[in-house]
């Protein structure tokens, strides 16, 4: 596995093991073409799930903010 599959694979385990109220939390907020968008444990799930290009930028911030 590479870095990336591990993170990601890291991610889905903490996922898996979250309460379902804490899924709706913000973990992360991301700035996109100066706007700040909230980042819910859901939808991070969504955009890792999906294997979209945000994705990317989530699991980079979660890790580097040791959440992940």
């Amino acid at each position: 596995m590479n870095g990336e599959s591990d993170i990601r694979e890291k991610f889905l385990r903490a996922y898996a093991n979250l309460p379902f109220n804490t899924r709706k939390e913000i973990i992360l907020v991301l700035e996109e073409e100066g706007k700040k968008q909230p980042i819910t444990w859901e939808v991070a799930y969504f955009e890792v799930k999906n294997n979209t290009p945000r994705s990317k930028k989530i699991l980079e911030k979660l890790e580097e903010l040791k959440i992940i």
